[in-house]
C-alpha cells in the first residue's frame, strides 16, 4: 500500500480520490524536527509553504518518491537534489491563479479607497465627520495603468480582471513576449472576448504603472523591487505584492512610502514570516494580510484534486 503524509493538510475532495484509490492517507501533523523519524515510512509527502524538505530530510527517506507541494513555489523544498536521487517533485501552480489574483486587486481596492486606514480608524472611535473628510480623496481603477511583473498563469489572470475594470494593462516578463488573453462571462458561453496582449521592458512598466503587482517565483538573492526600482517608478504609485517575501527591498519600500514617493503598498507576502517588522504592520499606508493567497475554497479544493490526479497518475495501477 502507498503511504502517504499530508503533512500541511490536504482538501477533503483531494483526500477522496486518494483514499478510493486504496491509498493511505495520513493526516496528522508531523513537528519539523521529527520528520527524520516518521517519513522514512512513507512514499509521499504532501506539503504547503510550513513544511520544510531539504537535503538532510531527503537523505534519510530511501522509499520517498513524490515531494508535493500545494501552491506555487517551491522555496521550501530542495527540488534540484530531490530530483537528483530520483525523487519526483511537483507543484500546483494553476489552482490558486485566480484566488491570488483577485486577493492582489483587494489590495488594490483597499489601497485607492483607504478601506484599510477608515475602518482602523471607525473601530477606535475617531471622529467621523472628520475621516468623512479625510478619505474623500480616493480614487478608481478605471482608466489607470496596471504594471504586471511575471506574465505566468496569476500575472494573466490579474490581467483578465484589469481589463474587465477598465484598465491599461503592461505586463513584462523576461520570458514571454505576449499572450492571448480571454474573458469569459461567468454567466454567458456565448459571449466572450480575446485580446492579444504584449510584454514591455521593464523600464517602461516602473515608470508608467499606477498600480505595480508582483507574481513571480523567487530564490533568494537580490530583491527584484529594490530602493533603485522604487525611484523608477511613477511618483504616487502603488505597490502590490502577494507572490513571496524578499521579492521586495521592505526597507526600500517603507523609505519610498515615507517620502511620499510611493503612495501605499499592499503586502500578503514578507520577508520575515510569520512575524513582519513592526514597521510594517504599524505603517499607516500599507495594507496587509497573514499570506492567504491561495487561501479560498475554491482554490483549496482545485488544489487537492490536481494533487491527487498527479500522485495517481505517477503511481498508474501500482498500489
Amino acid at each position: 500500500m502507498i503511504k502517504i503524509l499530508a503533512n500541511d493538510g490536504i482538501h477533503p475532495d483531494g483526500l477522496t480520490l486518494l483514499e478510493e484509490a486504496g491509498y493511505q492517507v495520513d493526516l496528522d501533523k508531523v513537528a519539523q524536527e521529527d520528520l527524520p523519524k516518521v517519513l522514512p515510512e512513507y512514499d509521499v509527502i504532501i506539503v504547503r509553504s510550513a513544511t520544510k524538505v531539504r537535503k538532510d530530510l531527503i537523505d534519510v527517506c530511501p522509499n520517498l518518491k513524490i515531494i508535493a507541494r500545494g501552491g506555487v513555489g517551491l522555496d521550501n523544498i530542495d527540488y534540484e537534489h530531490a530530483e537528483s536521487k530520483g525523487i519526483k517533485v511537483f507543484n500546483t501552480p494553476a489552482a490558486s491563479s485566480q484566488s491570488v489574483a483577485e486577493l492582489a486587486f483587494a489590495h488594490m481596492f483597499a489601497l485607492a479607497r483607504f478601506v484599510h486606514e477608515s475602518n482602523y480608524q471607525m473601530r477606535i472611535g475617531s471622529d467621523f465627520n472628520k475621516l468623512k473628510k479625510i478619505y474623500s480623496e480616493g480614487i478608481q481603477l478605471r482608466g489607470k495603468t496596471l504594471g504586471i511583473i511575471g506574465f505566468g498563469r496569476i500575472g494573466q489572470e490579474a490581467a483578465r480582471i484589469g481589463l474587465a475594470l477598465g484598465m491599461k494593462v503592461m505586463p513584462a516578463d523576461i520570458a514571454v513576449t505576449e499572450v492571448n488573453i480571454e474573458l469569459n462571462l461567468f454567466h454567458s458561453e456565448s459571449l466572450s472576448l480575446s485580446t492579444k496582449i504584449e510584454t514591455y521592458d521593464l523600464e517602461d512598466v516602473l515608470k508608467s504603472a499606477d498600480f505595480l503587482t508582483l507574481h513571480v517565483p523567487f530564490g533568494g538573492g537580490k530583491p527584484i523591487i529594490g530602493k533603485e526600482e522604487f525611484a523608477r517608478m511613477k511618483k504616487g504609485s502603488f505597490l502590490i505584492n502577494t507572490s513571496r517575501g524578499g521579492v521586495v527591498d521592505e526597507e526600500a519600500m517603507l523609505a519610498a512610502l515615507d517620502s511620499g514617493h510611493l503612495t501605499g503598498a499592499g503586502l500578503d507576502v514578507f520577508d520575515f514570516e510569520p512575524k513582519p517588522r513592526k514597521e510594517i504592520l504599524e505603517h499607516p499606508r500599507i495594507s496587509f494580510t497573514p499570506h492567504i493567497g491561495a487561501s479560498t475554497h475554491e482554490a483549496q479544493a482545485l488544489i487537492g484534486l490536481e494533487l491527487a490526479d498527479k500522485i495517481l497518475a505517477f503511481f498508474g495501477d501500482d498500489k
